[in-house]
């Protein structure tokens, strides 16, 4: 991986990042928000990206994983060269992927400011892709696993393991998530308590076992398609009690998934 290489006279650096999303501009530019590992996300333009000829366009799709020369302008970054490291081509080859791909880009743009450097989250996002980029993986449990990982990177970490209300150690039991305190509520505190979610005590297991595991251990775990729906949904509310607005590839993934 490059570190950000700066040249005071000619205000360029090199750095390396992932395509996040595109906007055309004017007749032929093209504005980019990428994730980078020196600067986090990153608004840059792309002059002459949609003409014909230009030695750009192959490399700045989303999910592309580039490197690039830079040059500061008054108010954009301008992207003078533009080298793949990676393409994750098969992540565009079926809906499926497709939609899982951009969820995870939509989660981690919905999360993240502007210029402001996040690498353990820039390393979540390469492993994430290539993970899904990989059969031997579910690709269920790498986007369960990246959610809660995400959170912990980004500074809503949930409560798993103690009662939100009482604070005392949950037992293996079905459990309530409340959604405003960011975490679990036990049954004798949440009952008749309006609302909390429930979560059954299989959903909780494998949530606690993500947030305080490595992916190689975490993979070791099987979801099965009920549990991975109630750890979904969960997630999917949280998500949106978080960002205050729903997520926009979700029903994307539903419909890929019906016609699949």
């Amino acid at each position: 991986m490059n570190e950000a290489i700066h040249d005071k006279r000619s205000r360029s650096f090199r750095c390396e990042g992932i395509v996040l999303r595109h906007l055309d501009w004017g007749e032929a530019d093209r504005i980019l928000w990428l994730f980078t590992l020196e600067k986090g996300k990153m608004r840059m333009i792309a002059k002459g990206v949609r003409k014909a000829r230009s030695r750009k366009s192959g490399h700045l799709e989303p999910f592309m994983r580039v490197n690039l020369l830079l040059s500061k302008g008054k108010d954009l970054y301008f992207i003078s060269q533009v080298d793949t490291i990676n393409a994750y081509s098969c992540l565009r080859e079926g809906l499926v992927l497709t939609s899982y791909a951009s969820y995870i880009i939509e989660l981690l743009d919905r999360f993240t400011i502007e210029e402001e450097e996040n690498r353990a989250l820039y390393r979540l996002l390469i492993d994430t892709l290539e993970r899904l980029s990989d059969e031997k993986y579910q690709n269920e449990l790498v986007l369960r696993y990246y959610e809660i990982r995400l959170l912990d990177l980004v500074g809503f970490r949930p409560q798993l393991f103690n009662c939100m209300f009482c604070n005392r150690e949950i037992e293996p039991e079905d459990q309530f998530f409340s959604l405003q305190l960011g975490g679990v509520v036990c049954p004798r505190c949440g009952k008749g308590t309006s609302g909390l979610l429930p979560v059954s005590m299989q959903s909780l297991k494998y949530l606690r076992h993500f947030q305080r595991s490595s992916f190689r251990d975490a993979i070791k775990a099987k979801l099965s398609k009920a549990l991975n729906q109630e750890i979904e949904n969960i997630m999917q509310l949280y998500f949106t009690y978080l960002l205050e607005r729903n997520l926009n590839t979700p029903p994307f993934i539903r419909n890929a998934r019906k016609d699949k």
